[in-house]
């Protein structure tokens, strides 16, 4: 339900002291302060996450910064200013039919303020094709002192009173990436910086009516097994509901964006979609709880077609929670290449974003076949120590 007005809206905390006795005869009663939360945005959040999370949907990320928007860019000959961005962006969000596969959509700052060449805003255009709008509010990584060089996620100092524009521009949920790295450690201090991080935002972001996709991303750099990928899963996800609860957030208000366990990048051996699947649902059924509506998987830098392939191993028997995709690279890759910049390949390249579309929505639903996938959509995608 949307709100009429984008007011900063105070999450209010309400202390009752609840009596308990002692059972040692002739003690005084205790008393015992519980937290309350209470929010106004409470049924909308549900709402929205519940809209995202629909059978056969799944977000689209076009949430690259303006440096990493250039690159890909840059590889198709093209020069970074923010006419080649609007351009681009506008080719995937008018993207006819696109509704009947997409749910959300993750965009940057830049592009949920801009409009297309007939002026209509990019917010609009989605919500015609009942595509939820979302937003990045994190400030990207950097060092974290202290650790075994590894990084922290800034963007908290301020989020509250941007997260209250965002909505009042039509954003409905919002994303915060922080990274976690196996070959560095990783230590007890990046874990719990990440957690507690990825907390604090998605308490604020609720509060502001903001849906938080909770994305701490276990980087495929290194050439460690399987097996420790999960050892690295479970601990990060361990501490980042103990301190999504430690901090009221409402878990039937958010999205997860979870990387797959698979081994590292680097590892002699590759995983098959069933192997990916085993571990990945071992991983989600000892550490997410059932309230929460949907799992949207990252890509990570695997291909187009291997992503969607461990995406439809995971759905081949029901799962408590709606098990999904929000891909940038797996869904972008082909369609930039078929573009190429020029006007009349826009149609072209539409379609190919149709089709990778499609191909997950049955991924989602369990009956995605690889069959008569083209050779650049089985191209991996891995660049070691990726940056948005």
């Amino acid at each position: 339900m949307a709100m009429a007005s984008a007011k900063l809206n105070t999450l209010s905390s309400q202390w009752i002291a609840h009596s308990t006795f002692s059972p040692r005869r002739g003690s005084s009663p205790r008393r015992v302060s519980l937290p309350i939360r209470a929010s106004s945005y409470q049924h909308e959040l549900v709402q929205t996450a519940k809209s995202i999370a629909t059978p056969g949907r799944g977000i689209l990320a076009i949430d690259e910064s303006n440096a990493t928007c250039g690159k890909r860019l840059a590889s198709i000959g093209l020069d970074n200013t923010e006419v080649n961005r609007q351009a681009y962006r506008q080719l995937l969000l008018t993207t006819p039919g696109l509704g009947e596969y997409i749910s959300g959509a993750i965009l940057f700052e830049e592009t949920l303020y801009q409009s297309t060449t007939d002026g209509k805003k990019f917010v609009d255009c989605l919500r015609d094709q009942n595509i939820v709008p979302g937003i990045k509010v994190d400030k990207g990584l950097v060092p974290l002192p202290g650790s075994n060089n590894e990084s922290w996620c800034q963007g908290l100092d301020g989020l509250a009173s941007r997260s209250a524009e965002y909505y009042k521009q039509g954003a409905r949920f919002a994303k915060w990436r922080t990274v976690v790295s196996i070959p560095c450690g990783p230590s007890a201090l990046a874990v719990k910086e990440a957690a507690w991080g990825l907390a604090r935002y998605a308490a604020i972001s609720q509060d502001n009516g903001l849906v938080p996709i909770v994305e701490p991303e276990i980087l495929l750099d290194g050439d460690h097994s399987i097996e420790r990928t999960l050892e690295v899963a479970e601990k990060v996800w361990s501490e980042v509901f103990f301190y999504l609860a430690e901090n009221n957030v409402m878990f039937e208000g958010i999205l997860l964006k979870p990387s797959m366990v698979t081994p590292g990048a680097g590892h002699k051996e590759k995983a098959s979609p069933e192997t990916v699947a085993k571990y990945t649902l071992t991983l989600l059924r000892r550490r997410v709880p059932p309230a929460v509506p949907g799992i949207m998987f990252l890509s990570g830098g695997q291909s187009e077609v291997e992503a969607t392939l461990n995406l439809n191993a995971m759905n081949q028997s029901p799962n408590p929670w709606h098990v999904s995709f929000s891909y940038a690279r797996a869904l972008q890759n082909t369609v930039l290449k078929t573009w190429k910049g020029h006007p009349e390949n826009v149609e072209a390249a539409q379609k190919s974003l149709l089709v990778r579309a499609k191909a997950n929505s049955l991924a989602q639903l369990g009956r995605y076949s690889a069959e008569g996938e083209s050779e650049e959509a089985k191209k991996g995608m891995f660049v070691k120590g990726y940056v948005y």
